[in-house]
């Protein structure tokens, strides 16, 4: 507990404002969750924009929705929370970042800032933005991946090699994993009448490969 406080200290007074402080406490209450006991399912967190609020399909039909009925089926006791939201930008996401942060999410899953090169935000706000939210979350013991957006249906610039993201998750302890949109992006059977967005079978490729990426990280089933 001393040292649980000790870092409390540290925390706040690098923290540059007060809602900065509410999440080292918020962080600091879900230290002490992580090392209880707990009734509930460990939550798988996603973070994203509309390819992650399951834009254009029913809601059971949403990459997270999928990736919970995968990791049912395959015996693995998680909870997905999904929080996507359509339009959303990193400044938004980052806005509320305590409300993701009191779930006390083993696994956090971003995929964020089409919206910020869409509004024409300058990438090192993007990154800045990005660095805090990975920083916070890897901060409480969370394993973190973070999707990479170097696919021309990213609005990836085609300069940055490697991308900013690739380059945050290196910076921050984080993971790389593909854009959402690999292996769907320009198939017309995997996507809505948008041309943009997954459909139903789009989406299930998605949730198939992030199932893929996360089995490693997973504790694994117990057979009787």
């Amino acid at each position: 507990m001393r040292n649980l406080f000790a870092w409390l200290w540290v925390a706040s007074s690098t923290l540059s404002n007060a809602r900065w402080l509410v999440c080292a406490i918020i962080i600091a209450i879900s230290k002490l969750a992580i090392a209880q006991p707990a009734d509930d399912l460990p939550v798988i967190l996603a973070i994203g924009e509309s390819t992650t609020a399951g834009y254009g399909v029913p809601a059971a039909l949403s990459y997270p929705a999928q990736l919970q009925g995968l990791l049912t089926a395959n015996g693995y006791n998680y909870r997905v929370v999904n929080f996507g939201r359509s339009g959303i930008t990193t400044a938004m996401a980052l806005s509320d970042l305590d409300r993701g942060l009191r779930l006390g999410p083993r696994i956090v899953l971003i995929a964020l800032g089409g919206n910020d090169q869409g509004n024409q935000f300058a990438a090192t706000r993007t990154k800045e933005n990005l660095r805090k939210m990975v920083a916070l979350y890897v901060r409480t013991g969370a394993q973190v991946f973070l999707a990479d957006r170097n696919l021309p249906a990213d609005r990836a610039a085609a300069t940055a090699t490697p991308s900013l993201f690739a380059e945050l998750a290196t910076e921050e302890g984080a993971l790389l994993m593909p854009s959402l949109r690999a292996g769907v992006a320009g198939n017309a059977d995997l996507l809505i009448a948008d041309g943009s967005h997954p459909n139903g079978d789009g989406y299930a490729i998605v949730a198939q490969r992030i199932f893929s990426i996360l089995k490693p990280t997973l504790v694994v089933p117990q057979h009787k």
